[in-house]
């Protein structure tokens, strides 16, 4: 059933929202995807606080042409979804959340659900980028990784000292 235009204004609105609020919204291609993977990476991405839209392309070009995007430097072939982060209550959004979601199930369903691009930080960027940013780990893995980085010298010098005393007795 064909939408009217006033339907088509509000989704488009919606569209327009959430391109401005999202820290990063993630355009994706999907092809041939079967309701029960559909259900499942949708439940995936819900959990990881992350929406997931339909929209046709013209709507959506229009929305990103609304915001001063050029909606032509982001090639929107086929199929096209969008994955964006929603605000969470306590703060601690995961901007990469979308991207590295989105990106785990293109791995799982290979050549089914591909990332064409996206929104990152208020920046429309290609397909090429938006793949770089899938793959940086979420915020707590980074943060362990870090403090792990600052506290090996510290157990390195504990064993050599350990060492030290053991050959001294």
């Amino acid at each position: 059933m064909a939408k009217t235009k006033t339907e088509k204004a509000e989704i488009v609105q919606k569209l327009e929202g959430a391109f401005k609020n999202a820290a990063s919204s993630v355009f994706v291609h999907f092809n041939k995807v079967n309701v029960a993977e559909e259900t499942a990476m949708r439940r995936a991405l819900r959990a990881g606080n992350v929406s997931y839209v339909v929209a046709k392309k013209t709507l959506i070009r229009r929305a990103l042409e609304n915001l001063g995007h050029k909606s032509a430097d982001v090639t929107l072939d086929g199929e096209v979804a969008i994955a964006y982060g929603l605000p969470s209550q306590s703060g601690g959004e995961d901007i990469t959340a979308p991207a590295r979601l989105i990106h785990e199930f293109g791995k799982k369903l290979t050549d089914r659900i591909a990332i064409l691009g996206g929104i990152f930080e208020g920046k429309l960027i290609g397909q090429a980028h938006m793949r770089e940013i899938a793959m940086v780990p979420p915020m707590e893995t980074l943060r362990t990784m870090f403090a792990q980085l600052v506290n090996s010298p510290r157990q390195r010098f504990a064993v050599v000292l350990s060492k030290v005393a053991e050959v001294k007795q």
